[in-house]
């Protein structure tokens, strides 16, 4: 079941819930049947049902287009003729308008079918079997009775609407807001993503090519590789780096071509310990998440004329990703790139925060001699973007 799906199903049972209230909350207790015979229940239903209506006119018309456009007048004028709509029409639809009600004692209305009001010629109750003597008193005449309250029909339960109008369009303003502040959420993300990603492509390219050059400046044969390894690289990034997940193996093919790179510049030079476990196929992975890592490594790693070490491992199992990448902190070589990994790495950073907020644990370990990153990634066989 999608979100769609869930979410028609529970406007029509909040609905149902609704127009349920006036029987849940009624002081009578009568059949089934008899409620809906029962007209002012037949008079509560049609004003929760216009109650409802409301909601969705202000859902999706009113506080849209009025209140989110800063139209305060027109939205409130249109609430105020809403609320005079539902609590007059039932009193003139034929068959719905309310008596003039008189007021029980104690100020409460009465239940429908009962009257507190007597005949003038009715007589104090008797006790059977006494000579019909009364209860108590003199019989009193209906001029003597205290007159009845009587309220207008348009004018019942005003209060009453006035409270349940009120919530209805309160309900609909928190739940546009909430729906307003998830999109711009959404957005913000998808714009935060665009931007680190605009970022960290260019720096790979960089980095790449300065690996091609050193290679051209040697005269290797192995130039023309690196050249179709790097052509590969970048049809991936730029087929591939725009989705929100891509399959774990060519992320893991996109990685293997960028270590064949350096390892094809360095040569004997490199000290490399790289390992791949587990099958990476129908996983799926965000895109170009783990490369700033290993990218880290060498450029802060490698120098020929020290002593250097990287250990890449990879780690895959059924719902799970491990990364390890150690290296030896070196002095940077002369002709190297400016330095930008702190920006790569921070980049990295965030996108884990917006990919994968609770399905990743990332420990980075900046000692004096070496760096080490340990990350974790929880994944998914058929992907998904993380909220």
């Amino acid at each position: 079941m999608n979100g769609r799906t869930q979410q028609i199903l529970l406007h029509i049972a909040g609905c149902m819930v609704f127009l349920a209230l006036p029987i849940l909350f009624s002081p009578e207790s009568l059949s089934l049947y008899s409620y809906f015979r029962n007209p002012p229940t037949q008079r509560d239903f049609i004003i929760y049902a216009l109650m409802i209506a409301v909601f969705y006119a202000n859902y999706y018309l009113f506080i849209p287009n009025l209140y989110f456009k800063r139209r305060y007048p027109a939205f409130f004028l249109l609430a105020i003729g809403c609320f005079l709509f539902i609590n007059f029409l039932p009193a003139i639809i034929p068959g719905q308008g309310a008596p003039f009600a008189s007021a029980s004692p104690g100020g409460f209305p009465p239940f429908a079918g009962q009257s507190h009001t007597r005949a003038p010629d009715q007589r104090p109750a008797t006790i059977p079997g006494q000579n019909h003597a009364p209860l108590s008193g003199p019989p009193r005449t209906a001029a003597e009775d205290p007159p009845p309250v009587r309220h207008h029909p348009l004018f019942i339960d005003t209060d009453r609407h006035l409270f349940l109008f009120l919530v209805v369009i309160f309900f609909a303003l928190m739940l546009k807001i909430r729906e307003r502040w998830k999109l711009t959420e959404r957005e913000k993300i998808a714009a935060e993503l665009s931007y680190l990603k605009a970022q960290i492509n260019p720096h790979f390219l960089f980095n790449t090519l300065n690996s091609i050059y050193s290679l051209t400046l040697e005269k290797s044969d192995q130039a023309p590789t690196a050249i179709v390894q790097l052509s590969g690289m970048m049809r991936y990034v730029l087929d591939e780096a725009g989705k929100d997940m891509v399959p774990l193996d060519k992320e893991i093919a996109y990685i293997r071509n960028y270590i064949a790179l350096q390892e094809a510049r360095f040569g004997a030079s490199l000290h490399l310990d790289c390992s791949v476990s587990g099958s990476p196929e129908g996983k799926k992975i965000a895109p170009l998440v783990l490369i700033p890592f290993i990218e880290n490594a060498f450029k802060h790693g490698i120098n020929a004329d020290e002593d250097a070490l990287i250990r890449i491992r990879i780690g895959i199992d059924p719902k799970e990703l491990r990364l390890e990448v150690f290296n030896k902190k070196v002095s940077l070589m002369k002709h190297a790139a400016p330095d930008h990994s702190g920006l790569g790495i921070m980049n990295t950073k965030n996108r884990l925060i917006l990919l994968y907020p609770h399905d990743h644990t990332l420990n980075i370990k900046d000692g004096e001699a070496d760096f080490l990153v340990l990350l974790t990634l929880k994944l998914n066989d058929k992907g998904h973007r993380h909220r």
